[in-house]
């Protein structure tokens, strides 16, 4: 796990995760905020798996779930963002980690693929 703890990606992916909850930890609709915490968490979770799995195989087929989860993520905030669940304002930061996350995920599946190739 000592690479894992090194790897910023999910270092970063967990904060989402944490600032996620925080943000709709009040939101009234339960099922909307399930859906997207656990969409936000679904990201560290399954780079953590496939890192602790070990292979290069094993990391580059789940970070591409990893990926998906935080397309997922994204649209959810946006969603939660013109449904008044939060403020615009708030989710921004949140919307815009869910990219630069997105970007990073696609770079890592890239050095992965490369690895096999």
């Amino acid at each position: 796990m000592e690479g894992l703890r090194r790897l910023d990606v999910w270092k970063r992916a967990g904060r989402l995760s944490v600032n996620v909850y925080g943000l709709t930890r009040r939101c009234p609709d339960r099922a909307y905020r399930d859906q997207v915490t656990r969409s936000a968490l679904f990201i560290a979770s399954n780079i953590a798996e496939g890192y602790e799995r070990g292979t290069n195989k094993d990391r580059a087929r789940f970070l591409p779930i990893a990926k998906g989860s935080c397309g997922e993520c994204w649209t959810q905030l946006l969603i939660g963002a013109e449904a008044s669940f939060f403020g615009k304002k708030d989710a921004g930061p949140l919307i815009t980690e869910t990219e630069e996350l997105a970007k990073m995920l696609r770079g890592l599946i890239r050095y992965f693929e490369a690895q096999d190739g």
